[in-house]
């Protein structure tokens, strides 16, 4: 019996823990679902529920050319990156695209280590961005490929964006790889100076100097601002 219950716990056949929760994190049916959510005491990975909004589904989005479309998504991604760093070893950082209300501009992060998850949920806990504050939380995901719609990374989901898995935003590939090219070098110049564990956690000004990234224009309107 219990193995029986080991193989089929978090999957559809599981009656009483919600298979959806366990795999992305979040549920259309939110508290009001009838199967548990388990929601971890740790976890390497963090969910900032409903922060992007993407122009594309807006009015005002409609005259907005692809190129304009892409330059705000990696505008925001930037921004947040950047942030995200400041807590640990960002090994991911993923946004959805879905239009339903679970899923709508949630920001996915996760880190190496379950403290610097920990310590970016109650980091960001007591921040505001683009005048809305955050509400972090630990989250069940790590593997993000089985969250993620496959029917819509081969443009067949019909579905669309109420689909209940992941349909990600993609940044720049060459934003992605400065980014991540910029956090290893601050990462290694604050250890080769001899860092505490706090500081070496975080991102280096200093960095932008010797060319490894360029920032671009920042996100018009959304910023930075700690609750006091």
């Amino acid at each position: 019996m219990a193995s029986h219950l080991a193989n089929i716990f978090g999957t559809e056949q599981d009656r009483v823990n919600c298979s959806f929760y366990l795999k992305i994190g979040a549920c259309r049916h939110g508290d009001r679902c009838s199967r548990k959510h388990i929601k971890p005491q740790f976890s390497s990975t963090i969910l900032l529920p409903n922060v992007y909004n993407n122009p594309a589904h807006t009015p005002e989005g409609q005259n907005m050319t692809p190129e304009q479309l892409q330059q705000n998504f990696d505008n925001f991604y930037e921004d947040f990156f950047i942030e995200l760093c400041k807590y640990g070893n960002l090994q991911e950082m993923h946004v959805c695209d879905n239009v339903g209300d679970h899923l709508m501009g949630n920001v996915y992060a996760r880190y190496e280590y379950e403290t610097e998850a920990s310590k970016a949920c109650d980091a960001l806990n007591d921040k505001w961005y683009a005048m809305k504050p955050l509400m972090a939380e630990l989250s069940p995901v790590s593997d993000f490929r089985e969250a993620c719609c496959r029917q819509n990374e081969m443009g067949e989901c019909v579905r669309e964006g109420f689909c209940n898995f992941m349909h990600l935003c993609h940044p720049s590939k060459s934003l992605v790889s400065s980014l991540q090219a910029s956090q290893r070098l601050s990462r290694r110049r604050n250890a080769n100076n001899g860092g505490t564990d706090d500081q070496d956690l975080g991102w280096t000004p200093s960095v932008a100097a010797v060319g490894e990234w360029r920032p671009g224009k920042k996100v018009d309107g959304p910023s930075w601002r700690d609750v006091h």
